[in-house]
C-alpha cells in the first residue's frame, strides 16, 4: 500500500509530510493513537483510556485524521499506515 503522504507534485508531498508531522508532534495525539491501536476506537472509549475529555479527544481525532494517521468507518477509528509509526515513538 502506497503511502498517504507522497502527493503528485513535490509541493503536495511537502504539504502532506507537515501535515503528518504535525499530527505525530505531540503526546497526547501520539497517546490517542496507542489507544486505538490497543483497540479503543470510538470516542468515549479512548477518552476513558486516556484521561482526555472527550473534547479535546475529538479535536485531536481531527488533527491526526488530518494527517494521515487515522481512517474513520462510521463511528469508529482505525490506524494507517502512517499512524502505526506510534510503535517507534517515545518508547
Amino acid at each position: 500500500m502506497p503511502s498517504k503522504t507522497v502527493g503528485h507534485t513535490l509541493e503536495e508531498t511537502r504539504d502532506r509530510h507537515r501535515r503528518y508531522l504535525r499530527a505525530i508532534n505531540n503526546p497526547m495525539r501520539r497517546k490517542i493513537l496507542r489507544s486505538i491501536k490497543d483497540g479503543n476506537q470510538v470516542t468515549t472509549s479512548i477518552s476513558t483510556d486516556t484521561g482526555i475529555d472527550e473534547k479535546t479527544v475529538g479535536w485531536h481525532i481531527r488533527v491526526l485524521m488530518d494527517g494521515y494517521c487515522i481512517e474513520e468507518h462510521g463511528d469508529s477509528y482505525a490506524l494507517t499506515q502512517e499512524g502505526l509509526v506510534v510503535d517507534y515513538m517515545d518508547r
